[in-house]
């Protein structure tokens, strides 16, 4: 894989979880939108269907009250409470007590209605009489309810709305994608310039730490020997970032070399390497290193990972301070009496970029370098820090 592959693997990450937090509320307000839609559309079909349906209530509950004054003038001649197949129906007092009923439910009749559907599918319409017939006040009239209405308007939602939705998920994907356009520009721009600088860094720092090497100290003046240790001081800072830049654009590009590494050797060496720029601050190592740690992997990986750990430790702590280093069999632990990090710090220290002092230098991508390598080789990596107080990282691996 390319450089510029791992760059927009990088920000295909980033982009995928703005998409995804913005589709999220994106699709919730969709869907209730649609839903509230949906309500409105549903209401006014069955309103649609009831209003249909009144008018041969209506007719049916005229052809009751006719049957219900004929009742009421021949009541001792006939007796007989009028009834028709195509409806059911019954009469109320003016207290709403039930007269006589051949509903299927009279108990759930709702005189306070004109007309409406029941939970068992019936439509009743409530008519109000002007003259009491038989001691009745309100006629109601039922007919089972025709389902077809239902289905009908349930199936226009269903594809109705899938079309909408599925054309609000795409225009909400293109959105989205416009939104994120500028930080994807952005994080390419970060990226390319940290592959140039990274280019543009190599021949000086080469040159500079090459005749550093070649100059003799004990043959120059205390004055110029300051100045001298302040260059080379520089130039190892620099070196390291150099160090850091090329693994992060070039590390795909490179197959790794594992091999059993004495992890105690090279912890000593780079030790040694960053006692100078700790020495700049004042600061001690203070070591317990056992010997003959082996770890299967990449030395130069190995490496990367302990330089950033004492590279962060000299630049966050305080003068005077003190780095404690500790590598026993499966672990690595680099402690520091410096500026120290919340709890919610500490779980963002792994992403790439991420500075939580502006006041120190960097890139902030020593403790992603960290995190990749640890992920690479199956490493676990833990951050225990307190705020003005220090930070702690260990780093565990299996023992075979």
């Amino acid at each position: 894989m390319s450089a510029s592959n791992a760059t927009a693997t990088n920000i295909s990450r980033s982009e995928k979880r703005t998409l995804f937090r913005f589709l999220g509320l994106y699709t919730f307000l969709v869907v209730l939108i649609l839903g509230l839609g949906s309500t409105i559309y549903y209401n006014l079909q069955k309103d649609l269907m009831l209003q249909t349906k009144r008018l041969e209530l209506e007719e049916f509950s005229k052809e009751l009250i006719d049957g219900l004054k004929l009742l009421h003038i021949y009541f001792d001649r006939y007796r007989t409470y009028p009834r028709n197949p195509l409806y059911r129906s019954a009469i109320y007092d003016a207290d709403k007590v039930l007269i006589f009923s051949t509903l299927k439910d009279p108990k759930g009749v709702r005189l306070d209605k004109v007309i409406y559907t029941t939970p068992k599918h019936q439509i009743q319409y409530i008519h109000v009489l002007d003259s009491y017939y038989l001691g009745a006040k309100y006629v109601v009239v039922e007919i089972d309810e025709d389902r077809a209405w239902f289905y009908t308007a349930w199936r226009n939602i269903l594809l109705g709305g899938g079309a909408l939705l599925a054309l609000f998920l795409v225009a909400g994907i293109l959105l989205a994608r416009l939104l994120v356009a500028p930080m994807k520009e952005a994080m390419s721009l970060l990226d390319r310039f940290i592959k140039d600088t990274t280019h543009e860094l190599n021949t000086p720092v080469g040159a500079i730490l090459s005749n550093i090497e070649l100059i003799r100290p004990e043959r120059l003046d205390s004055s110029t020997a300051k100045k001298i240790r302040r260059i080379e001081i520089a130039a190892r800072t620099i070196s390291n970032i150099y160090k850091d830049l090329t693994y992060l654009t070039l590390h795909h590009q490179i197959a790794s070399d594992n091999q059993d590494v004495d992890m105690s050797a090279l912890v000593h060496e780079r030790i040694e390497y960053f006692r100078i720029l700790a020495e700049s601050k004042r600061i001690t190592f203070q070591t317990d290193i056992a010997p003959r740690i082996t770890l299967h992997i990449d030395a130069s990986k190995a490496a990367r990972l302990i330089d950033n750990l004492l590279s962060n430790a000299v630049k966050y702590n305080r003068r005077n301070g003190t780095i404690r280093v500790m590598l026993k069999e499966g672990e690595l632990r680099v402690a520091d009496t410096g500026i120290g990090m919340d709890e919610t710090a500490a779980k963002e220290a792994f992403k790439r970029y991420k500075r939580f002092d502006t006041a120190v230098g960097g890139f902030g991508i020593g403790l992603n370098i960290v995190a990749m390598i640890a992920k690479e080789y199956g490493l676990r990596v833990e951050i225990v820090s307190q705020k003005g107080k220090g930070t702690e990282v260990i780093v565990q691996w299996r023992v075979s």
